[in-house]
């Protein structure tokens, strides 16, 4: 049984994937960038704005224009996207059996700070994490494995007495890099094969919690 768990937030306790794939296209359209592909914006998500931006546009997050599609993106999702949100079913719930098992609940996640309260809010989940992580905090985003390690150092704890939930290959690649176990869920949108190097890969928190006893979240027998 771990210590404490490291949340990732986008795909994993909120559905939102979808959404910020849309926010992407529709600020990227809005900026002369209409030859962009849905599908190749989804697949990106789960990374930072630091990857995803240059990889799309050939912008930088430094650049003026890039700092403007950037702030443009923001604004579209928490406007138009993020009032419709909905938590997964029972992500709660897990935060809060985690909690009453006696460990501690963080979060790792590749959305800046002004973004990662109202989705925290969505899941309501905010009061229940004993530290947040954002990209604020760290110098890369997922993959790396900079926003983990932050995580893992405001934990107090060593990598090895922690797992992560997380729901992207990206998790995966920089939980791994931080040396901190991950369970994977597949309700990001990515399949087992994707998600290969996860200890255990579950549908939902619902699934999750459903297994908890046979988890490795649980207690030793």
């Amino acid at each position: 049984m771990p210590s404490g768990v490291i949340f990732d937030v986008d795909g994993t306790l909120v559905d939102s994937n979808d959404a910020h794939a849309s926010a992407w296209l529709d600020a990227m359209k809005e900026f002369g960038f209409s030859e962009v592909r849905y599908d190749t914006v989804r697949k990106m998500i789960g990374m930072g704005g630091d990857k995803i931006l240059p990889d799309l546009t050939g912008l930088a997050e430094d650049d003026e224009r890039g700092m403007q599609l950037l702030d443009r993106r923001k604004h579209i999702f928490l406007q138009q996207y993020l009032p419709s949100l909905k938590a997964f079913p029972m992500a709660r719930a897990l935060v809060e059996r985690i909690k009453r098992e006696g460990m501690i609940a963080l979060v790792a996640s590749s959305a800046n700070k002004k973004e990662l309260l109202p989705l925290l809010r969505v899941a309501q989940v905010d009061e229940l994490m004993d530290s947040t992580t954002s990209s604020d905090d760290a110098d890369e985003s997922k993959p790396d494995p900079d926003i983990v390690l932050a995580a893992v150092a405001k934990s107090g704890l060593l990598a090895a007495q922690l797992v992560m939930i997380g729901d992207t290959p990206y998790d995966v690649e920089a939980s791994r890099d931080a040396g901190v176990p991950i369970i994977a869920l597949r309700c990001g949108g990515w399949d087992d094969r994707e998600l290969a190097g996860a200890i255990a890969v579950y549908d939902d928190p619902e699934d999750l919690l459903n297994k908890f006893e046979r988890s490795h979240l649980a207690r030793p027998k």
